[in-house]
């Protein structure tokens, strides 16, 4: 059991992700995270080649591509981010998204807390810029792959 005070949080770019639930917590099944992210914020356009990407979104507004469309999302959605389909996301409006992310099976959780750094305190991390060359042997490690740019807000 993980209680969410003591889970590991960790700051990922610009966003802040608790990791709540691990591959080596659920015999592989799964991980869990949650993911609280900036107004305007988006990873690039990328692909999973190992896990599946379901998540909920419990506060903010959040539009997501998946391969060809593009769709908003409100508190009490829930998408589906296959693997081999492109996909990302961007948080619309002016207040931050709080998202749950099922990572199916587990393991890419590590790729978040590799590639960030422990939260230093609550909220969001102060704006810097990300570490490119870090994270492109991450994402050759994890399966990842970027194919495109983050998204832009349609606000």
């Amino acid at each position: 059991m993980t209680d969410r005070d003591s889970a590991e949080a960790v700051w990922f770019l610009a966003t802040r992700m608790t990791v709540l639930a691990t591959a080596e917590t659920t015999d592989g099944a799964l991980g869990l995270i949650e993911v609280v992210a900036p107004p305007g914020f988006s990873p690039p356009l990328h692909v999973h080649s190992r896990e599946n990407e379901p998540m909920y979104v419990i506060e903010g507004r959040v539009s997501y591509q998946v391969g060809d469309r593009r769709f908003e999302a409100g508190p009490g959605s829930f998408v589906f981010l296959p693997r081999h389909i492109p996909h990302s996301f961007v948080v619309e409006g002016d207040a931050p998204a709080r998202i749950l992310e099922l990572v199916l099976p587990g393991g890419m959780e590590r790729f978040h807390i590799e590639g960030g750094r422990p939260a230093e305190g609550p909220g969001l991390p102060p704006p810097a810029p990300p570490d490119i060359a870090m994270l492109d042997q991450l994402t050759d490690s994890y399966g990842l792959r970027n194919v495109g740019p983050p998204m832009s807000p349609r606000d």
